[in-house]
């Protein structure tokens, strides 16, 4: 909370309290960020309570204790221990598996064998590193023609979170576990096949890809 943005922030979800709705806010280590630092925990009511936003005041929107309190619901990254934990994430993958859309993907590209294993230890099942390393192993497989997501292509795909608004010391990058064997460069641009087309495929009548 050592940032004039993070102030506003604090300010801004108080002044969101004071008005007559119920809003969801989702955000990431709320607990370590610092932003309930000027609250407390009521232990009747398992709520959080923050005091009154001063901006709040300023526009006529005083809120009441009841309005100023909220829940703190924790959304963990998967776990993958018990039966349930691992059906969990199985599932996610199976949904995530089902919106890809690369030509040579078999049935259970993310669920088969040990692909669930093996992104679970390359993203210690943290949601957000799940689907970066998805994405741009998408990329990679439409560029270079591979066209389906395996260890082999996965393994070359480094996960980066380099971002100059990103603070480290605020928890805003997580810890990113490492691929399962050295990074190997990829092919230059001029040794990869001709561009795919992303937007439609459609082999046409005679077998020609199409758009």
């Amino acid at each position: 909370m050592h940032r004039a943005d993070d102030q506003d922030t604090l300010d801004l979800v108080r002044a969101f309290m004071s008005m007559n709705v119920t809003l969801i806010l989702v955000g990431v280590d709320i607990l370590g960020s610092g932003l309930l630092r000027q609250g407390r925990f009521d232990e009747g009511t398992r709520q959080w309570v923050l005091p009154p936003s001063q901006h709040a005041r300023v526009h006529g929107l005083e809120a009441t204790q009841t309005e100023r309190r909220f829940d703190l619901v924790e959304l963990d990254r998967f776990r993958y221990t018990t039966p349930a934990q691992i059906a969990a994430f199985h599932d996610h993958l199976a949904g995530l598996q089902a919106n890809l859309r690369l030509l040579k993907a078999p049935p259970d590209m993310l669920t088969g064998a040990g692909m669930p294993e093996y992104l679970m230890r390359r993203t210690d099942g943290v949601v957000g590193l799940l689907e970066r390393l998805i994405e741009d192993g998408c990329q990679e497989a439409m560029d270079s023609g591979h066209e389906t997501l395996d260890e082999t292509l996965l393994d070359d795909v480094v996960l980066s979170l380099d971002d100059p608004d990103r603070d480290a010391q605020a928890g805003e990058v997580p810890a990113i576990p490492g691929s399962s064997r050295p990074h190997t460069a990829r092919p230059a641009a001029n040794d990869r096949r001709r561009g795919r087309n992303t937007v439609f495929d459609d082999q046409g009548p005679y077998g020609q890809a199409g758009g």
